[in-house]
């Protein structure tokens, strides 16, 4: 079993480090042959699985939404690990679910418990604050989207290969990748969290939706922070709401032209995340790290919206990954206004906030795509919006900096 070591060190960091990565790839496995197996089991029916489609994503968004804030209290009060183990094993057995579901309702019950599950989101950014100094966190929590970037990347990769030889090959290996993460953090992820920073008991009052949110609104440089994150979050949702169905329509790419610029979005963001992130923040500081992500995000999304040719489209996607500096930037900032006992409260919080750009986005985003097609538009309007969003989102970053100066100057 793995040793009880709370002091911070590389080591620690690339045992969450491939945690993460081995998390991401199981999740990734699915994403090409989800819709797949849902239009079979709709025999066939395009329009009626499209929806099916939709409600499964809102589904799993709202499961992270609401069970993130418990996941992160418990990890405050009972530490990183067994929260990390248990969500693990518990994706493994839902995996074997989904992989045996013989109706829909099955596979649906597979995609709730999934999104409850998947804890290691906000017990590893958590665990990340725990065994990191302040001033290298960002550089760490960008190195931690790197493991995202590298699941991505590969999980659909195996996934679709997996899912050639049947559609419900690649749960089952989902579930291995699981089972082989849970039996890694029990034979070698040290615990981050000492028994003297634990909470005494589980604070139920931010261990729920209502109250996490209350909790990031405690004081005004946390809140304006909150809402910058949420602002990019909501707008991030345009890329996997509507890339697919964008490209096709508009450029009229076919499946083998779309996987190769995912793949690339995600080389893209990980080069990002795991590279340029730890330059800027030791260069320029977090918050203009920040600040320079959101405005090559909204100069990527503007070009995106224009784009009259496919390859002017990829041309934006440099762009787009470049918003990437700005994720790793804010977790940094925000574990700044947070007690060493908050972190797992915090990071379950801000899950939340992308669950709830999770029920809102995708909705969102290809309604206006649709009305778009059907008025005769050149659909570019969701891509326009998100663009807007992020320049609401700067905005508020900015009166971040200011909050923060005013809670530090002297009464």
């Amino acid at each position: 079993m793995a040793s009880q070591n709370y002091k911070p060190g590389k080591a620690a960091f690339l045992f969450i480090f491939v945690t993460v990565a081995l998390d991401m790839i199981a999740l990734g496995v699915i994403i090409p042959v989800l819709p797949k197996l849902i239009v079979s089991f709709e025999g066939g029916d395009f329009e009626q699985a499209s929806r099916m489609v939709g409600y499964f994503g809102i589904a799993w968004a709202f499961m992270q939404f609401v069970f993130q804030p418990v996941l992160g209290a418990l990890s405050d009060r009972f530490g990183r690990r067994p929260v990390v183990l248990w969500s693990n094993l518990g994706l493994g057995l839902d995996y074997v679910v989904m992989a045996l579901a013989p109706t829909l309702g099955w596979l649906f019950l597979g995609r709730l418990i999934s999104g409850a599950a998947a804890a290691s989101f906000s017990a590893a950014s958590a665990y990340i604050a725990d065994i990191t100094p302040a001033e290298k966190r960002a550089a760490r929590f960008g190195m931690l989207g790197g493991a995202f970037g590298l699941g991505f990347v590969l999980g659909p990769a195996i996934g679709g290969w997996l899912g050639q030889i049947d559609l419900r090959l690649p749960f089952w290996g989902s579930a291995g990748f699981s089972f082989l993460n849970a039996l890694y953090g029990y034979f070698v992820l040290p615990e981050s969290l000492a028994p003297e920073n634990r909470t005494k008991k589980i604070v139920w009052r931010t261990a729920n939706v209502l109250g996490s949110l209350r909790f990031l609104t405690r004081e005004p440089a946390l809140a304006l922070l909150a809402l910058a994150v949420f602002l990019s979050y909501l707008a991030h949702e345009s890329l996997p709401g509507i890339f697919v169905l964008y490209t096709d329509y508009r450029y009229r790419w076919d499946a083998a032209t779309t996987g190769m610029a995912l793949a690339l979005v995600g080389i893209a963001q990980t080069l990002v995340s795991a590279g340029l992130v730890r330059q800027s923040v030791k260069k320029f500081g977090e918050l203009p790290t920040a600040l320079a992500g959101l405005a090559f995000g909204i100069c990527g999304l503007i070009a995106a919206a224009w784009a009259p040719t496919g390859q002017a489209f990829v041309a934006a996607l440099p762009l787009m990954a470049l918003w990437g500096l700005a994720g790793p930037a804010f977790q940094s900032i925000a574990t700044r206004l947070a007690g060493v006992s908050e972190q797992g409260v915090l990071q379950g919080a801000f899950a939340s906030l992308r669950g709830m750009s999770g029920m809102i986005g995708p909705i969102a985003f290809t309604q206006i795509f649709a009305w778009e097609i059907g008025e005769g538009r050149v659909p570019g309007g969701g891509y326009g919006l998100a663009a807007f969003l992020l320049a609401l989102s700067l905005l508020a970053a900015v009166a971040v900096g200011r909050a923060e100066a005013v809670s530090r100057t002297p009464a």
